[in-house]
C-alpha cells in the first residue's frame, strides 16, 4: 500500500477535525458512548476522504533541448537509378 502523500494526509485530518466538531454540535450528546461514536464516525469519514482523494502523479517532462528522433525508413533498392556517365 503506498504511503499518503501531503495533500491527503491535511485534507482527512482536516474532515476529521471539522465532522467531528459539526456532529458534536449538531448531536448534542454528553454521554460518553455518543461522543465516542460521534468521534469514530469523524474519523472513518476523514479516512474515506484521504484514501479516495485522487492522487496526481509527478508529470514526465523531456528537456526542451533533447529532440525526439524518429528513424528514417531504408529506401528499397536505394541507388539503382544513379547514371554512371551521360
Amino acid at each position: 500500500m503506498p504511503r499518503p502523500n501531503t495533500t491527503q494526509l491535511t485534507y482527512g485530518s482536516a474532515t476529521v477535525v471539522l465532522a467531528t466538531v459539526a456532529l458534536l454540535l449538531l448531536s448534542g450528546t454528553t454521554t460518553v458512548l455518543g461522543i465516542a461514536t460521534v468521534c469514530t464516525a469523524g474519523l472513518l469519514l476523514g479516512v474515506l476522504v484521504a484514501v479516495t482523494m485522487p492522487v496526481r502523479g509527478r508529470p514526465v517532462k523531456t528537456p526542451a533541448h533533447e529532440e525526439i528522433r524518429v528513424p528514417a525508413a531504408e529506401r528499397v533498392g536505394a541507388g539503382t537509378e544513379t547514371r554512371i556517365g551521360s
